[in-house]
């Protein structure tokens, strides 16, 4: 019953996206036809050969667990440090306004000159973790701190007159208001640190990973496994970007409810 529910309110979000999708397709089909050169567009039939010759492969498989393991690895380590910073910018102000320049900088940063100069003093396994949290730091930590702006000030202000302290206010008013908002963002976030993983991969050439699988498919010229590497990556955001999306709007549910 659920699951008709679910497919009635979302039907016409599904017909879209499937022909978005079928569009897509239609546009592949052409452009090989156009060209008809395997080595600038591999042709569909050959990218789907490709890409069940990597799900039969356990060394695609230990490549992709890899990725995921340094992803996951670079959004945890990004995630804590921003809520942190973001705690003690609530308790104290002045820290907030001393962090702020740090958080513009590693927003600003190029993001290819950061893994070349990371290459230079880490690993090509090291680079692209450290890469990814650069990218996913600052924009976590700006993303809770215009949650916890959006606060209604009325809340806090009541907070202040029955003298709730400080970590009472993180507790029951500050985490229960921003984790909607934050989960909504999650998948997005992770989305980004496996295209950021996976590109710094690529220029790193490290070793067992899908970034280094493209690299070894690029410079054999191997377009069918490299554009069969490229579906596996979007697939990869798509999927955790739609679980985090449900996990968000249950949350907001929750919270409309606890209203």
């Amino acid at each position: 019953m659920k699951i008709k529910e679910f497919l009635k309110k979302r039907k016409l979000n599904i017909i879209f996206s499937a022909s978005a999708i079928f569009l897509m397709w239609v546009i592949w089909i052409i452009a090989y036809y156009a060209v008809r050169n395997e080595y600038i567009i591999p042709s569909f039939t050959e990218t789907m050969k490709s890409l069940w010759e990597c799900f039969v492969s356990s060394s695609f498989w230990i490549s992709f667990l890899n990725t995921v393991l340094r992803t996951a690895i670079a959004f945890i380590v990004s995630f804590f440090l921003a809520a942190l910073f973001a705690v003690i910018g609530i308790i104290s102000k002045c820290f907030g306004l001393f962090i702020k320049p740090f958080i513009s900088v590693f927003r600003t940063l190029p993001t290819l000159a950061v893994i070349l100069i990371l290459l230079c003093w880490t690993t090509p396994v090291v680079a692209p973790t450290a890469v990814t949290v650069l990218v996913l730091f600052p924009m976590i930590y700006s993303q809770i701190n215009t949650a916890v702006s959006g606060i209604d000030g009325g809340i806090i202000d009541m907070a202040k007159v029955y003298k709730i302290t400080e970590k009472e206010k993180l507790a029951k008013i500050y985490l229960p208001m921003i984790a909607p908002s934050i989960l909504a963002q999650t998948g997005a976030n992770i989305s980004l640190g496996i295209k950021v993983m996976i590109s710094a991969e690529v220029l790193a050439g490290t070793y067992r990973s899908l970034g280094g699988l493209m690299q070894n498919a690029r410079l054999y010229i191997d377009m069918p496994k490299l554009t069969a590497l490229t579906v596996v990556a979007v697939l990869m955001g798509f999927a955790v970007d739609l679980l985090f999306s449900f996990i968000g709007k249950g949350a907001f549910k929750w919270s409309r409810k606890q209203v």
